[in-house]
């Protein structure tokens, strides 16, 4: 892809994961890093969505990223920032927690408040917990009923699910989105492995709508292995 068409369909992502709302040519054409003209972009953009990056969904509306987009822009131009903000906020959320298994939990709930997505975490290979569900139901994205259903008849399946997820994630944070997601066609989730100083492995993570702020969700995930490494 050449650059121009990757910083095209890079502000879309980003104007997408802000609004929720299609990104058309006009508002492109505003933005000081691409300086060409709106036809320039609705040329540029209707390639995009030949090769599959971006989609319209619906007649005279601006398009959205598809799967295939996001893991474009998340490859290739997703380097996070941990904010120091955020960080003491996760540290403060933790200071008078007593047992590991409560400070995964009060991790997890700083990580709703911070992020608005849901988190998960998981103890082993056999406690599991999430919190959140209600910030995900509030979204834009799961306006659409089926698309709620479809999560929370997953999350029927949590324990099996996370334990899935345990055994398949590296030490670091990372990123699974669409079909490589278990939780859902049309979510992504930013989760991360961690061995306790017990030696206990735990899990914690993000699920979100695929529109989810890939960039302040895997700051806060890193944030959180700093701590749980101290």
């Amino acid at each position: 892809m050449d650059s121009r068409k990757e910083l095209i369909l890079k502000a879309i992502v980003e104007e997408y994961i802000r609004t929720a709302e299609p990104v058309g040519s006009r508002v492109l054409s505003l933005q000081d890093e691409l300086s060409v003209s709106p036809a320039t972009i609705r040329n540029e953009m209707a390639e995009l969505e030949d090769d599959g990056f971006i989609r319209q969904p619906h007649t005279s509306a601006g398009r959205v990223p598809t799967e295939k987009g996001y893991s474009y822009y998340i490859a290739r131009f997703l380097k996070t920032t941990a904010k120091k903000t955020t960080g003491q906020q996760l540290r403060r959320a933790v200071a008078h927690s007593g047992s590991q298994e409560e400070t995964l939990r009060s991790l997890a709930k700083a990580l709703v408040h911070l992020s608005g997505d849901m988190a998960i975490a998981a103890f082993g290979a056999d406690r599991a917990y999430y919190t959140g569900l209600s910030q995900l139901a509030s979204k834009p994205d799961f306006q659409r009923l089926e698309l709620l259903q479809s999560l929370t008849s997953l999350l029927d399946r949590f324990d099996e699910i996370a334990g899935t997820v345990m055994r398949s994630v590296a030490q670091e944070p990372q990123v699974m989105i669409g079909r490589n997601n278990p939780f859902g066609n049309e979510t992504a989730a930013v989760v991360v492995k961690c061995r306790l100083a017990n030696g206990q492995m735990v899990l914690l993570g993000l699920v979100g709508p695929m529109r989810m702020d890939y960039r302040k969700n895997l700051g806060l995930m890193e944030q959180v292995v700093d701590i749980l490494n101290e």
